[in-house]
Formats: C-alpha cells, structure tokens, sequence
C-alpha cells in the first residue's frame, strides 16, 4: 500500500506540474477485492487530497472495450474480448461494436503465479495442474454466459498478451507500434511457453522486450491464455494496446469533463 500511494503521489504531482485541471484515479480488482479496501482508499485520498474510483468487474471490461474501440476503427460483427490481468480475468462479447455481455471472474496471474510458479524453470507437473484449473474455472464460470454466441475474432488486451506479442516479434525494447494490431498465433504461444518455462525466473527477466517485473507472471498468463483460446474455439488473436486507460479517457471526455464519483 505504502509503494502504491507513492507512486500515486508521484503521478499527481506530475500531473499538476503539467497544467492538469482534473486527475482521475482508477482502481481495480486489486483494491475491490481488498478486506482493507477502505483504509487504502483513505491513505490516498490523505496523500493527494483526490478521491479514488473503484471500478466493478463488468465496469473494467466495459472500459477496456472502449478503449479497444478507440485503436481498432475495423472492428464489426461480433467478437470475444479477453484482458487477463493480475486478480482477474475479464470477457467482454461485443456485436456490431456494442457489449452484449460482459463477465469478470476471479481468475488472476498473481494468486496462479503464487500457488503454483517458483524461482527456477517451470515444474510441468505443477503447470498441468495450473492449466486444468483455469480451464475449470473457465468451463464453469464463463462458457454457460457466452453458449448462444458465435463469434468471428478474439481480441486480447493487458500486460500478459501485449508482452507476448512483444516476444513473438523478438523486439529488442518493447514498441507499442509493433504491438498493436498483432496477429497472435496459438501455436506461436506454446512455443514461447517451452521457451520461457525452461528458464530460471532470473533468466526470464533478463529477456529483452520483457518487463523485469513480470517475468513471474508470463507463465500463469500464457495458461489462461491458452485456455481461453481453446474455450472459445481460436488458434489466434488480434492484440490491442489500447485497453483500460484509453477507455478511462474516452469515458471521461464522454461525460463531458465531469469527475468520476468516487468508490
């Protein structure tokens, strides 16, 4: 929490010294989740004199459709959205560029990475075991929401499928020109899985175009990756760097400058 405020802080700051008239700050499954939720939101609100928005599930994945819909102008029919992220996993079903659905479960790559990643390569045995969960949890929390549907495209958003876009491409330092709008391919990404999971996690963040910091959490993210492909029938999706802070933006500006209310 200590970390987290001050950086917070830090960005206010910033924010003020450029000239910013409105800050929003937004948080997620992280802070909505949290038993000590209210004493967090506290500290910020003491540290920056600013209220924070604590956004529902269904809310982010509302969000980070926006957000998509603001990098992908080509976007029609109807299609399957999907932002894995660090205490949850969003889907989002959109037709025609409206949401018809839009699920969060709890399926995250920090508690995955916790129960079942370690310091060195991978344990196969303890991964088949990752993967059979996810793939439960899918089968059961997600696919009875989404069994009337068809749709044509995935599209993948957040840090897991934009570093694995990233790696696909072999870039030397992380370009969101190159990554967005990436094909990711199924088979591309069981290939980086053998890759990475026969390194250290010392070695995997030493990997150019990988932030240091998720280097434990690759792993845990390519098994919900892949076991969502699979769910929903793809050997590919279609990778977006404009996510949730494009579409806190968009919702925003939407509102006419009014300032979120505070969770």
């Amino acid at each position: 929490m200590g970390r987290t405020v001050e950086v917070v802080t830090a960005f206010c700051r910033q924010a003020e010294s450029l000239g910013a008239s409105e800050i929003v700050i937004v948080a997620t499954s992280a802070v909505r989740e949290a038993a000590n939720r209210q004493r967090f939101l506290e500290r910020v609100r003491r540290a920056t004199g600013r209220d924070v928005r604590v956004v529902a599930g269904e809310e982010e994945a509302r969000l980070s459709f926006l957000g998509v819909l603001s990098g992908i102008e080509e976007i029609n029919g109807e299609l399957i959205l999907i932002d894995i992220g660090g205490g949850s996993t969003e889907f989002t079903l959109a037709r025609n560029r409206e949401i018809v659905t839009a699920l969060s479960v709890p399926l995250g790559v920090v508690p995955l990475a916790e129960r079942y990643m370690n310091q060195g390569p991978v344990d196969w045995a303890r991964y088949a075991e990752m993967d059979r969960e996810a793939r439960a949890r899918l089968a059961r929390e997600v696919l009875p929401s989404f069994r009337a549907s068809r749709p044509g495209r995935m599209v993948g958003i957040a840090g897991t499928i934009t570093a694995l876009a990233a790696l696909d491409q072999a870039l030397a330092v992380y370009d969101p020109d190159k990554v967005q709008g990436y094909m990711l391919r199924r088979h591309r990404v069981e290939r980086l899985l053998a890759r990475l999971g026969a390194l250290s996690l010392a070695a995997r963040a030493d990997l150019p175009g990988l932030d240091p910091g998720r280097a434990d959490l690759i792993i845990p993210g390519i098994a919900v990756c892949l076991a969502a492909m699979d769910a929903f029938g793809f050997d590919s999706l279609l990778v977006s760097e404009f996510a949730l802070r494009e579409g806190i933006l968009v919702d925003y500006l939407a509102g006419a400058g009014r300032a979120p209310a505070a969770g």
